[in-house]
């Protein structure tokens, strides 16, 4: 009886966490370049029931009767990397990716990864993202790594990720991409963290911005299903813990 409270506590726990993800999809639906998240569940290790008779003689033999789960348990949460629908905005300052790959921004002295091209010059005149941090590029003359400065000059790129400034020939978009999407870690702000990117064949756009892939009408019809699945395991807690209640103090109680 007690393991059954703990399946059903192990339950409610991991229902809370799906309904964590789920609302959270739903708040960044309309988030450039998110990507949805999802929890992946399995089972606790089951434990094989079994018990002992007294055999032939005198030494007992074992029976096994069969397994129960210990529960469900919180596997790791994983991140869809399918392709948003892409908007015209028709913004020189607006830029998605289409297909694979990443833009490189730089937040102190750390890289960061994105899908998210809706950017915009700061005071500094330097091309950042929507959070400050700065859009890397790669210099024309120099070769060198570095962040994107426009001023107040007019920003064209081109079918090959060259950025013009002025109609003159500046930098490249330093895009990114990697072998396995499933090593990257979000650290928010629509922002990841990745090891070893890889040049791959980025395809930017200008005057585009890639839609978050969030469906709504699924995650709604997730979040039902998880209401529910939290309610059935609550009421299993509250039946469980009546039995209890009743074992304790009433069976077997002299009157």
């Amino acid at each position: 009886m007690i393991r059954g409270l703990y399946t059903a506590v192990s339950g409610l726990i991991t229902q809370e966490a799906k309904q964590d993800v789920i609302t959270n999809n739903l708040a960044n639906a309309n988030t450039t370049g998110y990507k949805a998240d999802d929890i992946a569940v399995k089972q606790f290790r089951e434990v094989l029931l079994q018990n002992y008779d007294g055999g032939n003689g005198s030494k007992p033999v074992r029976q096994e009767l069969g397994s129960i789960s210990l529960g469900s348990r919180i596997d790791e949460t994983k991140t869809y990397f399918t392709q948003g629908m892409l908007n015209q905005t028709n913004k020189d300052m607006d830029f998605a990716i289409d297909g694979r790959g990443f833009f490189s921004v730089q937040r102190g002295n750390n890289t960061y990864y994105t899908r998210d091209g809706h950017f915009h010059v700061n005071a500094q005149g330097y091309l950042v993202n929507d959070s400050g941090d700065r859009v890397l590029g790669r210099n024309s003359t120099t070769g060198a790594v570095e962040p994107i400065i426009v001023n107040n000059g007019k920003i064209k790129s081109d079918d090959n990720n060259n950025v013009f400034v002025n109609d003159r020939l500046a930098y490249t978009f330093n895009t990114a991409d990697f072998q396995d999407y499933n090593a990257l870690k979000k650290v928010g702000d629509n922002l990841y963290e990745g090891q070893a990117p890889i040049n791959g064949n980025v395809h930017v756009k200008q005057g585009f911005i890639e839609k978050s892939n969030v469906n709504i009408v699924n995650e709604m019809v997730n979040m039902m299903t998880v209401m529910r699945s939290f309610e059935t395991n609550q009421k299993m807690v509250q039946i469980i813990d009546e039995t209890l209640n009743k074992a304790a103090n009433e069976v077997g109680s002299v009157r």
